[in-house]
């Protein structure tokens, strides 16, 4: 089964919570009052955000007017054409134009951020990319082994310490290797602790300055991985981070999970960061890059 069939049926519970009953509107109602009153509510209901699903309602009702369209079934692609613009950004590849180049990797605990690591490292490799990980998740003994386990399956290296070393000293073995190797990319995993703790703050400050320092011409992404079938709080715990890092894309995982994959949109409404990978299965291959148009496609084809 291919990423697109994959991503298909990992959306179903969206599609049978809420989509399927959009689909329905479309095709049996008129453009009045309540038409609108009810897309605007399944939109909430799909986990797009109050304010997004008012302003995407609005947007297409302008649309509509200007277009002169009366039948509900008449202003569907409308809808669907609105969806791809608002998810779609110039930003959604990874910047990675310098050898090497430096990934930083965020998230809480439980979110699926090592494995995410583990996968976009896989992603890379079939790119031609050799990548060094980082086990710099120095909080946690388990974190450190998962790592490991995971580099192994995918085939790359791992620079690692004992658990509670400094997460900066793994940072500046790990930017040592990847001279001495001529890797392509780094990839550092980082603690997963509450978001709105300032030692977060600080380590990722600290890591920063060795990167900075010992790779100074990298190029640099920080990637912060979301588990989707939080919906809105996964949105709330975003924010927290953007206070502490310079957030350059999202990783949503599990969306195979959960009802609500609308959260897709309320992310890139709310924050205004682009989503660079979706993950929908525990296989190496069910994580890979976000396409606006193959996720709007994967919602609402029959």
């Amino acid at each position: 089964m291919g990423f697109f069939e994959k991503l298909k049926a990992g959306l179903t519970k969206t599609k049978n919570a809420v989509i399927n009953q959009m689909n329905s509107l479309f095709t049996r109602s008129e453009l009045d009052e309540d038409f609108w009153e009810e897309l605007e509510e399944l939109l909430v209901l799909a986990d797009v955000g109050i304010v997004a699903a008012g302003e995407m309602t609005e947007e297409l009702r302008i649309r509509a007017k200007e277009q002169k369209l009366r039948e509900a079934s008449e202003a569907r692609d409308l809808m669907l054409e609105i969806l791809r613009e608002r998810l779609d950004s110039e930003n959604t590849e990874l910047k990675l134009d310098t050898k090497p180049s430096v990934i930083l990797v965020i998230g809480v605990n439980g979110v699926g951020k090592t494995t995410s690591i583990a996968k976009i490292a896989s992603y890379l490799k079939e790119q031609g990319k050799t990548c060094v990980l980082a086990a710099a998740d120095t909080f946690r003994a388990a974190a450190i082994d998962q790592l490991a386990v995971w580099a192994d399956r995918v085939g790359v290296d791992l620079i690692r310490q004992s658990e509670g070393a400094d997460p900066s000293a793994v940072v500046f073995d790990a930017a040592a290797a990847v001279k001495k190797k001529g890797a392509d990319v780094l990839i550092v995993d980082t603690a997963g602790r509450l978001h709105n703790k300032q030692n977060l703050r600080d380590e990722l400050a600290k890591m920063d300055r060795v990167l900075s320092r010992e790779l100074p011409d990298a190029s640099h992404e920080t990637l912060l991985v979301l588990d989707s079938t939080t919906g809105q709080n996964a949105v709330n715990q975003a924010k927290e981070f953007k206070k502490s890092a310079n957030i350059t894309g999202l990783v949503l995982t599990k969306l195979d999970g959960t009802a609500k994959g609308g959260v897709v949109l309320s992310v890139k409404k709310e924050l205004d960061i682009p989503v660079k990978f979706i993950g929908v299965g525990e296989g190496v291959e069910d994580l890979r890059p976000f396409v606006a148009e193959d996720f709007v496609k994967a919602l609402f084809e029959e």
